[in-house]
């Protein structure tokens, strides 16, 4: 609705307000200023629950999403903590240090009474077979990897989300002035019909009528404003802010649709980039090392060990002299004795789960040009209604509501289908903004399906 449209409409209302004013007796005027001056103050209080709220446009909403969304944090940080375990699993087992007392005689328990009493100190270490701990660490590597894609895929579901709340939340601002803007015009239709029915030239049924269509726009108020109400609350949650924080958002939007590029353009661009099907790649690789590290698991690992100990006393004579100490050194292998069991089982599920893991990417990847092609085509359909909309029908339903006003002024035209023409304008208008809406959401869902922005020529 044009300033033009507000300044004539207002105008034309306060004329027929001012006439029927003059009509009423003095009790009834002061009990139409109280009803005015209680109005005002009900409008002062909503308004000002709105006009304390900063102004939130898309792009800050997204920001502040980004930087304070729960969700999106508890992913970073798993991310960075598996960016830790790599060199944890990729290191040697840590080395065994053991103090042992050997064969103490237990009359005396003394040192120097049997030869082969003794206290050793000793250390072994687990060496798994060559290539096993390599593999660990790159199976740890590519989950890391897949964690940070998996960062970047939420970022953008989050981006999306947001974007979707905030476009919902403008066509509930502009679905509530257009039905202020309609509450208005049919007042003035009630203040005509009345007027002719008081000159007797008009129906009472034409009032009763009008206040009928008032009423249910009233209705129409109420749950508009109880659906912007969960759409603020929504959006708060998006950025972590409280649920009952007002929103206020601009007036004035960029209405701008551009031209997308080719949908096999945007397949190609969404199979290099987008972060759900890098993160199912890296998943793959990672299979790939288990099932190499199972079939690793065939080879043995081995155990170094030496041992240290110490004696005390003298050989008996001949030989005579001090006892020498002990030094022992062993050497152990594992044997994979049940590989029939174990080992080739667990090829057998690592290379069943590097297959899932191959479906389940073919099968994202269709699910992914289905969500591309899907909001292309929701994109085109709004683009194409809101063109129609804003050029054609809003403006000729415009026209034919000021003409049956005037017709029905002069009775020339019947109030029913005044009534039915204005409410044809209304949802007409209505459809203008819910199509402005819907086209800027599926460009949300079309860069969050292709994982970029640029989706536009």
């Amino acid at each position: 609705i044009t300033m033009k449209r507000h300044i004539s409409f207002y105008s034309r209302v306060a004329i027929c307000l001012l006439k029927k004013f003059a009509q009423v007796t003095i009790h009834r005027r002061w009990l139409f200023l109280s009803a005015i001056a209680l109005g005002a103050a009900n409008s002062t209080v909503y308004a000002s629950e709105y006009d304390s709220a900063p102004v939130l446009t898309e792009d800050s909403a997204v920001e502040v999403a980004i930087r304070d969304n729960p969700s999106l944090a508890e992913m970073q940080t798993r991310y960075e903590a598996l960016a830790e375990v790599p060199s944890q699993v990729g290191t040697l087992p840590d080395p065994m240090v053991s103090v042992n007392a050997m064969n103490f005689p237990t009359d005396t328990y003394e040192r120097d009474q049997e030869a082969m009493t003794q206290l050793q100190v000793g250390f072994s270490q687990v060496f798994p077979f060559p290539g096993k701990l390599s593999l660990k660490e790159e199976a740890a590597e590519y989950d890391a990897r897949a964690a940070g894609h998996s960062v970047d895929e939420l970022r953008l579901q989050l981006i999306k989300n947001v974007k979707s709340k905030w476009w919902q939340l403008y066509y509930m601002d502009r679905a509530l002035e257009t039905v202020d803007s309609n509450q208005a015009l049919l007042r003035q239709f009630i203040s005509v019909a009345k007027t002719k029915y008081e000159t007797g030239k008009g129906l009472q049924q034409d009032v009763l009528l009008s206040q009928l269509e008032l009423s249910r726009l009233m209705d129409q108020e109420i749950q508009l404003e109880a659906i912007r109400r969960n759409q603020v609350i929504q959006l708060n949650i998006l950025m972590d802010r409280p649920a009952n924080d007002p929103i206020t958002l601009p007036d004035k939007v960029s209405k701008k649709m551009p031209n997308l590029v080719d949908e096999s353009e945007l397949y190609q661009k969404s199979a290099s980039v987008r972060p759900r099907l890098k993160q199912m790649e890296t998943q793959i690789d990672a299979a790939k090392s288990r099932l190499d590290l199972a079939k690793r698991d065939y080879y043995p690992d081995f155990k170094l060990g030496v041992t240290y100990g110490d004696r005390t006393g003298d050989n008996p004579l001949p030989r005579g002299g001090a006892r020498s100490d002990f030094l022992s050194v062993m050497v152990g292998v594992k044997i994979p004795l049940y590989a029939g069991r174990k080992q080739s089982k667990a090829v057998s599920q690592k290379s069943l789960e590097l297959q899932k893991n191959r479906y389940a990417l073919l099968d994202e990847k269709g699910l992914v040009t289905a969500a591309i092609s899907s909001a292309v085509t929701d994109y085109h359909r709004a683009k194409q209604q809101y063109s129609l909309y804003g050029g054609g029908i809003v403006p000729q339903a415009q026209q034919t509501v000021q003409s049956m006003l005037a017709g029905y002024q002069v009775s020339e035209v019947d109030f029913l289908n005044l009534v039915r023409s204005q409410m044809t304008l209304f949802n007409y208008e209505l459809q203008y903004w819910k199509a402005l809406s819907d086209a800027k959401q599926a460009l949300a869902r079309l860069e969050a399906a292709v994982g970029e922005e640029t989706v536009y020529e």
